[in-house]
């Protein structure tokens, strides 16, 4: 399955468990269970509990997920 196929839904990190997987809670209030992808763990992207991510689920089964990228935050302005 490419990642074409993949349903892309918005939610928020609720909890980081070991090994770069996370505990994701989405729109409708459900709890989803995480992990990275493969590019965020090559360029060592870190997600911290709070992040707002967009996940990637298989049509299959949507009880569990794959972070394909986390929003980016404003620059900080120089003082």
């Amino acid at each position: 399955m490419s990642r074409d196929d993949l349903l892309k839904i918005d939610g928020v990190v609720t909890e980081a468990i070991s090994g770069g997987n996370f505990s994701v809670r989405v729109a409708d209030d459900r709890i989803i269970a995480a992990k990275l992808s493969g590019k965020l763990r090559r360029f060592h992207i870190r997600v911290l509990v709070g992040d707002r991510v967009t996940l990637g689920l298989s049509p299959y089964d949507l009880t569990h997920g794959l972070i394909l990228s986390r929003e980016r935050l404003a620059p900080r302005r120089a003082t």
